[in-house]
């Protein structure tokens, strides 16, 4: 009998895996598109992603389940829903000032933001070992932000940085890595709601918020018009690269210790620069490795020391 809680802790554990792997091959799609103009990716990313994942909630819990899941939302579901449609916005206009290593990376401190944000909101208690790793992330973060601009203006070099990204100059590489910024700490915030409300489900909050941003990139975009190879890629980077690694994680993280699900979402953090350097040889610049390891490194610290704290799953959770 006890080796069912163990089978559904190994499938919780692949399924939230994937989801990393799906979510790690974001930068390099988008990658793939020559689109002027952002807010059109935006809008059809969003669009995408969203109708995916009404579709997943219609499957999974039918009609009349799925109508009550957004009924029922709340204030805490509708904040979840600006979160998403915020990052998931910011995502995509950030990866053109600078590089997707920066993005990624950056987002990677987001359960140490919100153990800070938690502190200062709530005052909830942190561990002089998760001081340390904030401070090591701000660190980190503060090194990639402003370490190759910051280099580059000091020397008098205005030109494109070799690792700035898709037709982005260093003093614009600054906005792209704050809105980086930006997604981890939405993000953070995200997650301190999402764990004060442990019933506000994170799948029709995501959709909401996936055709939130589509509805607001549809008032920002100069048009829609996208060529047939663009549009399957738009496809694949809404419904499959967005939809279905939300729809994975959603589906492992409950059977699973949240920070067992947050070590193994780290696979994104470390893929993501790996495929876009594969598929386009953008290579970060040292201030990202230096920062990016830094950050790695606090953030494996913490959710080992939060892992060895978290009780294993139950036999039977509640979905999220």
């Amino acid at each position: 009998m006890a080796t069912a809680p163990v089978a559904q802790e190994g499938t919780g554990a692949l399924l939230v895996f994937l989801s990393a792997v799906a979510w790690s091959f974001g930068g390099a799609l988008a990658r793939y598109l020559d689109i002027a103009d952002s807010w059109t990716v935006v809008f059809w990313r969003g669009l995408f992603a969203g109708l995916f994942l009404l579709g997943f909630l219609l499957l999974r819990d039918g009609p009349l389940k799925t109508l009550s899941l957004y009924r029922n939302m709340g204030v805490p579901g509708l904040l979840v829903a600006f979160g998403f449609a915020v990052a998931s916005s910011c995502f995509v206009i950030a990866i053109s000032y600078t590089t997707v290593a920066n993005v990624v990376l950056i987002q990677a401190g987001v359960p140490l933001f919100a153990a800070l944000i938690a502190w200062i909101l709530f005052r909830e208690r942190v561990t002089f070992a998760t001081w340390l790793a904030i401070v090591a992330v701000i660190a980190g973060v503060a090194i990639m932000v402003a370490g190759g601009p910051l280099l580059a203006v000091l020397a008098g070099d205005e030109a494109q940085g070799a690792g700035a990204g898709a037709g982005a100059d260093y003093p614009m590489a600054w906005f792209g890595n704050l809105l980086a910024l930006a997604i981890a700490i939405v993000f953070a915030m995200t997650t301190v709601v999402t764990r004060r409300f442990p019933n506000v489900r994170q799948t029709p909050g995501a959709s909401l918020g996936c055709f939130a941003a589509c509805a607001f990139a549809a008032t920002q975009a100069s048009g829609f018009a996208v060529t047939p190879g663009e549009f399957g890629v738009l496809f694949v980077f809404g419904a499959l690269n967005l939809g279905l690694g939300m729809a994975l994680f959603v589906t492992g993280a409950r059977l699973i210790p949240s920070a067992f699900a947050a070590l193994l979402g780290t696979a994104e953090t470390m893929l993501g620069p790996v495929w876009v350097a594969i598929f386009h040889g953008e290579v970060p610049g040292p201030e990202t490795v230096v920062g990016g390891l830094i950050i790695l490194a606090a953030l494996i610290f913490y959710l080992s020391k939060a892992l060895k704290r978290q009780a294993p799953a139950p036999a039977i959770a509640a979905k999220p």
